[in-house]
């Protein structure tokens, strides 16, 4: 599938940026949108030769901005035939430790504006009987842990809603492509305070989890779990309640770092 115009959130930096890379490699132009002004002005800068790039800076914690891009969404005259929802924050304390506002802005930026955008591209996209939407979640939504409350939540949001939006979208010519990524190595984890520390056979790159997802959406998949480890900690951690689910993730951990030792 190839697409016309994708409208890609948190593109500033990261997985969402990679995705405008590649997807300005295949003739796709862009409208990328996140909070910080300097840095999508540099990557229009970059990609300009190759297909026009619109700016679009908005904060998604912030209602007016989100209203923003929904209409960018709406539009007839330049329409969005690919959506990538990629924006998120997260948080690595105690929920009782952490200012509300902050918590609310989580799921202001990975719930309410997600749902937000997907309703105005759906929309958009089954009257023109064609279009994809690729939601980025996480191993986090079916890792419940220490210190990420309302992160993991969030994305178990992402996961459960982007599943079912596909079960509605049958039949639309629209898809809906869910992405879990495990570890990625950007710049999100030091941002937003989460732990580098993780053993680096578990990371992987923006490149590679952006080029599987686009791949998968490209082929209407409805899923895809970008990395051999990601696939094996989800396939241990779907089925099971968040206690054992814990500890088959430190085990998991656990293995990957004495792998990584060697024999002693």
């Amino acid at each position: 599938m190839a697409w016309d115009r994708a409208l890609i959130t948190g593109a500033s930096s990261g997985i969402g940026r990679e995705f405008a890379r590649q997807l300005a490699a295949q003739g796709t132009r862009l409208v990328v949108v996140a909070r910080r002004q300097q840095r999508l002005e540099e990557l229009a800068l970059e990609l300009e030769s190759l297909v026009a790039v619109d700016v679009l800076v908005a904060d998604l914690s912030n209602r007016d901005d989100v209203e923003r891009v929904v209409l960018r969404l709406r539009s007839n005259s330049e329409p969005i035939d690919l959506l990538i929802n990629n924006a998120a924050i997260g948080g690595d304390r105690p929920f009782v430790d952490a200012p509300m506002h902050h918590e609310l802005d989580q799921i202001g930026v990975n719930v309410t504006a997600l749902v937000a955008f997907s309703h105005a591209a759906a929309r958009h996209m089954t009257a023109a009987g064609h279009g994809t939407i690729i939601h980025v979640s996480s191993i986090a939504g079916n890792q419940p842990r220490r210190g990420a409350a309302v992160y993991g939540a969030t994305k178990a949001f992402v996961t459960s809603f982007s599943q079912s939006l596909a079960s509605d979208l049958e039949g639309t010519g629209v898809g809906c492509t869910l992405v879990i990524p495990g570890l990625t190595d950007t710049e999100f984890h030091r941002v937003n305070g989460f732990s580098e520390t993780s053993p680096r056979a578990l990371w992987m790159s923006p490149e590679e989890v952006a080029a599987k997802a686009l791949d998968a959406a490209s082929g209407g998949r409805r899923l895809v779990i970008p990395g051999t480890v990601n696939k094996a900690l989800c396939a241990l951690a779907t089925p099971r309640p968040g206690p054992v689910r814990e500890r088959a993730t430190r085990t998991a951990v656990a293995v990957v770092k004495s792998l990584r030792r060697g024999p002693r």
